[in-house]
Formats: C-alpha cells, structure tokens, sequence
C-alpha cells in the first residue's frame, strides 16, 4: 500500500527532521561563523554522496525492476562502495589542505573509505519496499550523531564544532558497519563480481553525475554566498535553506513510497501514479509553505538569536521555488527507475544548475544573501517547467493533464492518509 508507506516515510522523515535540526540547533547556538562550517561540511559530503549513489540505486532497481535476489549485488556495493570512498578521500585531503574554509574536510577524508556502506545498502530496503527498514537506515545517522555529541558533552563539558564533525561522520561509518551485518545475515551474501560491477557501471555513473548536478543544483548558492560574503552569512543564508528544504521530506517521502510501482513495466501506470505523486506534493507543500514560515520567524530569532533573524527574508524568497520543485522527486523516479534513463533528470538538473550558477553570480554581489534566494527560485521554477514539458513528451500525456491536477484522486489519497492516522485502514 502506498498510502501506508508513505505514512512510515513521512514520520520517519519528521522524526529524522527533528534529530537534524537538534544537531543543527547545537552548532547554531555557537555562533553563526561555526554554523557556516558545519553548513559547507554537510554540502560537501551531499556532493560525495550523490556522486556515489548510483550504486545504491542500481541496487533497488535490479530488485523492484529486474527482480534480483540482494544476495548477488551486496557484497560487489560493498566493494565499490570503499574503494570509491577511498579514492574521494584523497581529493578532500587535498582540498582540506589548500582552502581554508574548507579546512576540516580532512575529518571527512579520514571516514570516507566506510561512509558511502550504509546510504547504498540502503537501496535493498528501497527496492523492496520495506518502508520499515529503510526508517532504522534513515534514523540512525541522527540519533547515533546526537549519542557521540552527548558523549563528547559529558567527557569535556562542552561541544565545538569539530566534536559535532567528528560525531557526524562517526555515525554514518557505524550505521554503515551495522547496516552491512544485519544484510549479511538476513540476506546471505555471493563474492563480489567484476563483471556484474560492469554491468552496472554505465547506469551508476549515471545517477551519480545526474545527483551530484542535482546536488550542486541545491548548494552552488551556498558555495557562492560563502565565496562572496564568508563563513558567517553563510550560516545564516544555511538556516533559511534547511528550513525551505523541510518541505521536501514530505514530496520524496510520496516518491520513495511509490518508488518500487513506479518502476513498474507498464508505462501507463507508471505515468499515471507519477502524476498523482508530483500533484499531491505540491499540494501539500502549498499548504505547509505559510505556517513553515510563520513558525520560522517566532522560534528562530528564540532558539538561535537576533543574527538569525536574517534568514526571514531569505526564506520568503526561497518558499515559491521549494514548493515547485517537490514535484521533481516523483518525475525523476519515473526518469529513473522506470524509463531507465537517468540522463533525463540529469539534464533538467543541470540547466537548473546553470540558471542557478549565473543568476547567483549576478545577484549575489548586488543583494547578498537574498539575490542568492532570488537566484535559486528562479532556477527551481524554469527548471520545472522543462521537466512538466519533458514528461508530457515521454509519457505521452497531454502537458494539461501535467498543468491542472487531478483533485478527486489527490483528495483520496490524502482522505487515505487520514484513514491511516486514524487506525482505519485504507487500500494505496
């Protein structure tokens, strides 16, 4: 049941939310330059991650779409998943070395080898749908963070920004232990495959060029409010784009929940169910934008201070871009693990990208931290529009039918929500 999977992706995406911003929360409070730190540590392991994520992915479409046994993919994941760490070690040494406000990137170099294991064995539970296991893979990075966190607390008595860092990557290289061993035993395990790696190394280089754009899509206005304006207007712009990409758990958690049926082979219903995902997403992010934003500007200046108060405006600006573009996560999944052509949402992504690069190197220097969210808005809402004209294409679907929602379908998957929290029971 769809219904019922995304009602454990969203909750477990909620309570995830909740252990990130507690993180967040503890570096804030330090100071707005510390949190710019922690802001471009995160960009850039994201980047890492995504560049690496093909592998995961691969791995839930050889099980959702080709019907694969894990027992032949996990242990040739695992591999590639260290060496590849290992290799992108090196580059953030170098990095780490050479620019200073990229300095404690060689906390990250030192776990890379063990850091890519968990979010790409995490692709057996997403293609096979099992919603309750990827909650303990999508939870366990927070609430492992926080445990280090709290130990550092107790052994010295406060918490800088490096303890938070090593925490951070500390967790992930755990979770990724944990996560191999309980495969291992649930699953069995065959030796890795060289030639099963090559089968699989056009498509997961693929979605790895695709989600590293889509990444740099999200964080190049980062990068540049740091280039231009230093590390403490970036910990402030850092806030207002957590707080706008909150909504966004609620869009890939319809679309993770969908993942497997949409790379089911019949095209039609695929397109179908995609559409019902990208409408209802931003129907409920419209509705979630207001009250976001509203709480925002009470607890904000509350829980972080007055130099937080800046990201307000930030926020507005970023909040219309946002809500278009939770509906690219049911589109790319259609892209993706149904049509197989990640290229596609690679492409859309990077003329997001590039929209998003030059209207931030024009706007940045003239209006700050806001032309950095005028730039990311304009970016999110072209690219929409192109990935809406592309569908309509591949799907051969009027781009009407993409334009104007079906409410009467959308109203019964959002009354099935209700049923669901209400002990009821409804069919996905």
């Amino acid at each position: 049941m769809i219904a019922q999977g995304a009602l454990i992706s969203l909750v477990t995406r909620v309570v995830a939310v909740a252990l990130g911003l507690a993180i967040t929360l503890i570096v804030a409070r330090i100071g707005a330059h510390e949190q710019g730190i922690f802001a471009l540590f995160t960009a850039v392991e994201g980047g890492v991650l995504a560049l690496c994520s093909g592998l995961g992915i691969a791995l839930a479409r050889r099980i959702s779409h080709h019907g694969e046994s894990p027992a032949e993919i996990v242990s040739t994941i695992v591999l590639t998943s260290i060496v590849a760490g290992s290799l992108v070690g090196v580059l953030l040494y170098v990095v780490a070395g050479s620019i200073d406000s990229y300095s404690s990137l060689w906390i990250l170099a030192a776990a890379s080898p063990l850091l890519l294991i968990a979010s790409n064995l995490s692709g057996v539970y997403l293609g096979q749908g099992r919603m309750r296991a990827l909650a303990g893979v999508t939870l366990g990075g927070p609430l492992l963070t926080l445990l280090f966190v709290a130990l550092f607390f107790l052994s010295n008595g406060a918490v800088d920004v490096e303890s938070v860092l090593w925490s951070w990557v500390a967790a992930r290289v755990v979770l990724g232990l944990i996560t191999y061993r309980v495969l291992s035993g649930s699953v069995g395990l065959s030796p890795p495959s060289l030639h099963l790696l090559r089968s699989l190394l056009p498509f997961v280089l693929a979605i790895g060029l695709t989600n590293l754009i889509g990444i740099m899509n999200y964080k190049v206005d980062l990068f540049l409010v740091e280039h231009f304006l230093g590390l403490s207007s970036t910990g402030v712009y850092s806030i207002a784009v957590m707080i706008a990409e909150l909504l966004w758990f609620v869009s890939s958690a319809l679309a993770q929940a969908a993942y497997a049926r949409i790379g089911a082979p019949d095209r039609a219903e695929a397109a179908r169910l995609t559409l019902r995902v990208a409408h209802t997403s931003i129907l409920l992010l419209l509705l979630l934008a207001i009250p976001l934003w509203l709480g925002a500007a009470l607890l904000l200046p509350l829980l972080l201070g007055k130099e937080y108060a800046a990201a307000l405006p930030v926020l507005a600006l970023l909040l219309p871009g946002v809500v278009a573009y939770g509906a690219a996560s049911g589109v790319s999944a259609f892209f993706t693990n149904h049509v197989g052509r990640p290229l596609i949402p690679a492409a859309i992504a990077a003329f997001s990208l590039l929209v998003n690069l030059i209207a931030s190197l024009i706007l940045i220097p003239r209006w700050g931290m806001l032309g950095g969210a005028m730039a990311t808005t304009l970016s999110y809402l072209l690219s929409v529009l192109l990935a809406a004209a592309i569908f309509s294409r591949v799907a051969a679907m009027p781009l009407s039918e993409l334009l104007w929602p079906e409410w009467g379908a959308i109203w019964r998957q959002l009354w099935g929500y209700r049923q669901l929290i209400l002990g009821k029971g409804a069919r996905g």
